[in-house]
């Protein structure tokens, strides 16, 4: 089993004013030190117990690549250690170690010796490495001719030719296609229940919120916030607006999930309720029932613009739907300080039996991006119950009409 052990992790790398400066440090008996640090990571303390699954999150500079680098060996901590058990599988750059006036058969056997591997296991295993990458012909082609796609392809099923203890993998699944991307996501997901270890860089809150028992949110190179992956990921999205001087609170709901709230503050949430159409506050709904969302508004400053959205999100913090004003061409302009602004949105729900909660943002524009006066995750939750509708399973309900015909022989 893979455990991950990382205590006062820290990468910094030299920076000269010149290349004098440079050249005069490497002199003997040169004197005082003539370069200073830029610190990349600092002070990271981080553990993962054999069979959990982290993601890691964070913008881009936020040390993230860095971080990976460090963990498979590639570069050396300034600061702190690191300890690894079990054999590991990363990937990382695409297509790192790839040489590319060789076939990709060839650099199979190169990078599956990197990786500890045989000739003989090799040659056992490239049947199942040239089925799972799906390049055909490809396969003894130069890799200077593959797109992006197929070298990600060829270098995952290498990688993942052998369940490993511990799996390390960067954004380089993102390059992909769809259907690969699928099937790479199968076989990270097998992996994880038949025990190993994942750890995983990605901006996709989807996956992380899927396959990650716990996220870590890496900000200018030291850990802001790890735990719970729908808290992390909305503390992340809050953050994305720091430019505008925001401020960002959790709170405990209970004994349930961390609620996240942010914003600028210049308009507050003051109610949200999900009601029948007599106006009856809902906790249960049933499949297929109308409902309407209402959310009350007030402005604590004149506004150049308000925009109300909604996000229904499944149980696992996954976006079923959402949408807002400015897509319906409803936003409003000029609202002055004190006006209460009231909108009713009214759906069916056409939703499978489960848990489900509302995330609401008040902002200007297509997206809390630009400003965001507050975005309140968790704002409202409520179970939908299958009362009257023939069985079905999954998230959406779509009920079909069918036609059948048949014809005696």
């Amino acid at each position: 089993m893979g455990t991950i052990n990382v205590a006062g992790l820290g990468k910094a790398y030299r920076q000269y004013p010149s290349r004098r400066a440079r050249l005069m440090e490497w002199l003997p008996f040169s004197g005082k030190p003539r370069h200073t640090l830029k610190w990349i990571l600092r002070d990271i303390d981080f553990s993962v117990r054999p069979g959990e699954a982290v993601g890691i999150i964070g913008i881009n500079g936020a040390g993230k690549s860095t971080l990976l680098k460090l963990l498979t060996g590639t570069t050396q901590p300034t600061a702190g250690t690191i300890r690894l058990t079990g054999k590991v599988a990363a990937l990382l750059e695409l297509g790192m170690g790839f040489h590319a006036d060789f076939s990709g058969r060839q650099n199979v056997y190169m990078a599956g010796q990197l990786l500890g591997y045989s000739m003989p296991e090799l040659e056992r295993l490239m049947p199942e490495i040239e089925n799972f990458a799906e390049i055909g012909d490809y396969i003894d082609q130069p890799v200077r001719v593959y797109s992006s796609g197929m070298q990600m392809r060829l270098a995952f099923s290498v990688a993942t030719a052998h369940r490993p203890d511990i799996l390390i993998v960067d954004e380089a699944l993102s390059v992909g296609d769809a259907y690969f991307q699928h099937k790479s996501f199968d076989r990270i997901r097998q992996f994880r229940r038949e025990g190993t270890t994942i750890l995983m860089v990605s901006h996709d809150k989807n996956v992380i919120q899927s396959i990650c028992d716990r996220a870590i949110l890496l900000s200018a190179g030291r850990i802001a916030m790890q735990g719970d992956p729908q808290a992390v990921m909305d503390y992340y999205n809050a953050m994305l607006t720091q430019g505008q001087e925001i401020s960002i609170r959790q709170q405990q709901q209970g004994d349930g999930p961390i609620q996240t709230i942010s914003g600028t503050g210049e308009a507050v949430i003051s109610e949200v309720c999900l009601m029948n159409e007599q106006g009856q506050v809902l906790e249960s709904i049933k499949v297929g029932q109308i409902a309407r969302l209402r959310i009350s508004v007030k402005a604590k400053t004149d506004l150049p613009e308000l925009v109300v959205g909604y996000m229904i999100k499944d149980r696992l913090g996954q976006p079923v739907f959402g949408t807002n004003t400015h897509h319906l061409r409803r936003q409003l302009y000029a609202v002055s300080e004190g006006t209460t602004a009231v909108f009713d949105f009214r759906f069916a729900v056409n939703l499978g039996s489960g848990s489900y909660s509302i995330a609401v943002a008040l902002h200007t524009a297509d997206s809390h991006i630009g400003r965001s006066y507050e975005w309140r995750d968790l704002a409202q939750v409520f179970n939908v119950i299958n009362v009257d509708q023939d069985n079905f399973v999954g998230v959406a309900w779509l009920p079909p009409e069918l036609e059948l015909s048949c014809h005696e022989p």
